[in-house]
């Protein structure tokens, strides 16, 4: 990809997170193009869908989780390693409005297309979830097919909630539910 096409996909994203963020699901291409300072026709090409772009903003997300996923790996507390890979996903994710709209199925999503990143990251988090079981750090029933519908909460507070960190008390929640009885 040339430099400046390049350029303007990074400005397309960025203008993409600025809107939804600013202006919830109703954001349409026109407005992501205006506010990019580049031409609809330059949106399309990168994205030809307004769900193709979702699912590139979704996708560095999800390459963000597992440079998170492998951080947290290292921690040696495996309770900690399980708070740290909650705790810093949802920090990356706090002011992504259309991340969280993808993540309640709000807006169309090519789940498909990230199908290599979600793999990439499973495994780091996989590790760290089977290690904290076994050591008797959370409860023996969690598995890494529950950090979606758990990450979803979280994002769905952070979307409708009051705002002011609300989701904060909602992640302590979650960790604490997670401890075993």
């Amino acid at each position: 990809m040339r430099a400046d096409a390049r350029r303007n996909r990074e400005k397309v994203l960025v203008a993409a997170r600025e809107l939804f963020a600013r202006d919830g699901e109703g954001v349409q291409i026109e407005e992501i193009a205006n506010h990019a300072g580049v031409g609809i026709g330059t949106v399309y090409r990168h994205f030809p869908t307004k769900g193709a772009l979702l699912t590139e903003m979704v996708r560095t997300r999800f390459q963000r989780f597992t440079e998170i996923a492998l951080a947290a790996e290292e921690i040696e507390d495996p309770y900690e390693a399980v708070a740290t890979l909650f705790t810093e996903s949802a920090i990356a994710v706090e002011g992504d409005a259309g991340f969280q709209l993808a993540m309640m199925g709000v807006e169309d999503l090519e789940w498909e297309g990230i199908e290599q990143e979600k793999a990439a990251f499973a495994a780091p988090a996989s590790r760290i979830i089977e290690r904290a079981v076994k050591a008797g750090a959370v409860r023996p029933d969690m598995s890494v097919d529950d950090i979606p519908m758990l990450m979803c909460g979280i994002t769905s507070t952070m979307y409708f909630g009051p705002g002011g960190g609300e989701w904060r008390r909602h992640l302590d929640l979650i960790l604490s539910g997670l401890r075993p009885n």
